[in-house]
């Protein structure tokens, strides 16, 4: 039986991951509580007495908490984007960011297929409910007689320096950084990630069939699958996976303007779904156990 600790385990993504995790028959899981939450000589002791670490904090106490672990026989799966490795063999192991997830998982396939060069400049729209702020931001929407500016969807990372572009880049293979504009909205959970693409934009011999067929190749299930039936009645809802682990990927447009999408849930795929993901995989467990699809 593996032992498993949270480290964060308060936030939205811990709570989820501790719940995916709680009736496993393969885990002993423990987290810690209270004032023992904030005790370095605690955390220290939790962090090296375990098999798998799991780290769910922001990105600074992520680096501080990987540097307080000692024994070589910890593996660590980090939820924040302060690290990044493969994962069946890896010792430290970061699960991708939501927003980022969704759009390597788009942009990859097609650099892997010849079908997008590495040098493209590409541009991505990703539209994310408030949860995906952590309990200060969830706070704010919930709580009565908020500002009316948060009525309606509000683009951020406006300085282009947003935390997961160097993911977003160096794990498709990017030369350049795509341009990044998330936006967070009034519901609590889910996401659309989509990034336009002109027809030129792809190699010689390349189009919008080839893409589709591409991705139905590479996205056969069961976390992640390949679908034509993303839209609803000329709408494509961000929220309509909220609650699950998968994700799906579509394509729209013409031979001239092409949409790639990829909806999910931003703390299920997108977070914590994608930590219970890598431990399976890292405990050589089904790699489905404990997902909610």
């Amino acid at each position: 039986m593996a032992k498993v600790f949270i480290d964060g385990s308060s936030g939205t993504a811990g709570l989820r991951i501790h719940s995916r995790l709680a009736e496993r028959a393969d885990i002993e899981l423990f987290t810690l509580s209270g004032e023992a939450r904030r005790d370095p000589a605690a955390r220290r002791e939790a962090l090296n007495s375990c098999d798998i670490a799991v780290l769910c904090l922001p990105d600074q106490a992520s680096r501080e908490a990987a540097a307080m672990i000692e024994s070589p026989h910890v593996r660590v799966v980090d939820t924040s984007t302060a690290h990044r490795e493969a994962i069946v063999s890896g010792k430290r192991v970061a699960s991708p960011g939501c927003h980022a997830g969704g759009f390597i998982a788009l942009v990859q396939p097609l650099i892997e297929a010849g079908a997008l060069p590495a040098d493209a400049l590409l541009c991505c729209h990703s539209l994310t409910g408030y949860s995906g702020g952590g309990k200060g931001m969830i706070a704010d929407y919930e709580a009565e007689g908020r500002p009316a500016a948060l009525d309606s969807p509000r683009q951020y990372g406006l300085t282009q320096q947003h935390k997961h572009l160097p993911e977003m880049t160096q794990v498709p293979g990017l030369v350049h950084s795509p341009i990044f504009c998330p936006i967070v909205a009034d519901f609590y959970a889910g996401m659309l990630v989509t990034v336009p693409l002109f027809a030129g934009a792809l190699n010689a011999g390349f189009g919008i069939e080839d893409i589709k067929e591409i991705y139905a190749a590479k996205y056969a299930g069961p976390v992640v699958k390949y679908t034509e039936a993303m839209e609803e009645a000329g709408f494509v809802s961000s929220n309509a996976l909220a609650g699950s682990d998968a994700m799906e990927v579509a394509v729209f447009g013409n031979s001239e303007r092409i949409l790639l999408c990829s909806r999910f849930d931003n703390l299920g795929k997108g977070a914590s779904g994608a930590a219970v993901q890598c431990i399976n995989l890292m405990l050589g467990a089904p790699e489905t156990m404990g997902l909610e699809l």
